[in-house]
């Protein structure tokens, strides 16, 4: 593991000295004041390394996207938030970014994948793109105003708490959907995908989770009404967009803040539907039956569309402890079009400061899942049938697959965090003859 590590910090050492220099004088030059001056361009940055190993686990069998037992994977992401206000209330933002690494096993072999830091493709050496590229414009109405803290991809300055908030370019779905201040962040909290966002949210995105499209938001006291309308793959689980926006999803969703004894929390209730290029289960299984052929999703795919429905929750307990659940649930006949192959997804957890110990700015989560995928899915994977992320070539014994993920997140030295997280996953790829298996991963972050 430590030799990984070092090897990685020679490739990067430059970039993450060039963040930890600029971090450095950000913190000395651009302390927030009260209030917090209206930004007019700002540059934010961050480095990220995550190295997991799989423990040895029972493995009967395997097909073209299973889990490998004892193996190690790490994967490594840099990138720049550049920022620039273009007239009131508008805000530029783009984030070039370098990537290398894989996922345990190319990120395949589970449905709940453990690293949210790995994407779909990998590399052996450094490469780069642009995941983020958008502009925002906040629409002020009457009311009261609050205090914007800078941030990556967010100018500060002030707002009113009444606004309009609309988002046009190139994005990530859950930037701006499905979001949990406990679980939304695996360069700083939970790893699993299932605990980052729900299971079952089969979001519009190109491989490495990103899309075009537009967003609309609008915040009256303390709720908030969202919209979206973003672009689809060419085809399922593809490294490219839909070119001519013909394959597409739409978004819903409302959100209410609360506070209960002086404590605040949310419920977030979000709708999708995508609209595709996408193949029925049971159409695909039927067709390798009367062909005798092996089964093939591709063969069945028509333009339909497929639905999913999530309800997020968050509630602050006390001052230090934050208690966070998911539910979600979509059609479970329809071929999982870009996250993963949940249909349906319960998350919950809980998020502790370290205050008690003395050590106020570290975290320790915990957090249980528990994905399941239809009967159809069950036996479209019986049949030998691959979907994105699972395929053991046969499930003569289905489960759902049940995880549980802990992590511990210290802060060592101003702007770098160093995390240790553990994952237990039972029933790997719904598959009670595989597993469990133990998912062990380091993650150091660094950010300005």
């Amino acid at each position: 593991m430590s030799l990984r590590l070092l090897n990685a910090l020679r490739t990067w050492g430059p970039v993450v000295a060039a963040l930890w220099a600029h971090g450095a004088i950000a913190a000395d030059t651009d302390a927030p004041a009260a209030p917090v001056a209206a930004e007019k361009f700002a540059i934010h940055g961050e480095f990220s390394y995550v190295e997991q190993e799989s423990s040895s686990f029972t493995a009967p069998y395997a097909g073209p996207n299973s889990l490998t037992p004892d193996q190690g994977r790490e994967s490594i992401d840099a990138n720049l938030a550049l920022g620039a206000a273009l007239w009131p209330g508008a805000e530029f933002w783009v984030n070039p970014e370098g990537d290398e690494g894989f996922g345990l096993d190319n990120t395949l072999g589970v449905a709940g994948f453990p690293s949210g830091a790995a994407y779909k493709i990998g590399d052996n050496q450094p490469y780069f793109r642009v995941p983020r590229l958008f502009i925002r414009q906040t629409i002020n109405e009457a009311g009261g105003r609050e205090t914007v803290q800078p941030a990556a991809n967010v100018l500060g300055g002030e707002r009113s708490v009444n606004r309009w908030v609309i988002t046009v370019g190139k994005f990530s779905v859950t930037d701006i959907f499905d979001n949990n201040d406990y679980a939304h962040d695996p360069r700083n909290d939970f790893l699993n995908w299932a605990a980052i966002d729900s299971g079952a949210f089969d979001y519009a995105a190109d491989a490495w989770g990103y899309t075009v499209g537009a967003a609309v938001e609008w915040y009256q006291g303390p709720w908030t009404l969202r919209a979206g309308l973003v672009d689809l793959s060419n085809v399922p689980n593809s490294a490219h967009l839909e070119s001519g926006f013909d394959e597409f999803q739409m978004l819903l969703e409302f959100e209410h803040r609360h506070e209960i004894a002086g404590h605040g929390g949310k419920v977030l209730i979000t709708g999708y539907e995508s609209r595709g290029r996408m193949g029925l289960l049971d159409e695909a299984i039927a067709l390798a039956q009367a062909t005798a052929t092996p089964v093939d999703i591709a063969s069945v795919r028509r333009y339909r569309g497929r639905f999913g429905a999530l309800v997020n929750f968050q509630q602050e307990l006390t001052s230090d402890l934050g208690f966070f659940a998911r539910y979600g649930k979509a059609a479970g006949n329809v071929e999982a079009y870009e996250f993963t192959d949940i249909d349906r997804a319960l998350a919950a957890g809980l998020s502790l400061k370290g205050r008690l110990w003395r050590r106020g700015d570290d975290t320790v989560g915990l957090a249980l899942m528990d994905n399941g995928a239809s009967a159809e899915r069950e036996q479209y994977l019986n049949d030998g049938g691959l979907g994105i992320l699972v395929g053991d070539g046969r499930l003569p014994r289905p489960g759902a697959e049940e995880i549980l993920e802990t992590y511990y997140n210290a802060a060592v030295i101003s702007h770098l965090q160093v995390s240790l997280d553990y994952q237990y996953i039972e029933n790997p790829a719904f598959n009670r003859d595989r597993g469990p298996v133990s998912v062990f991963a380091v993650r150091v972050h660094a950010q300005f």
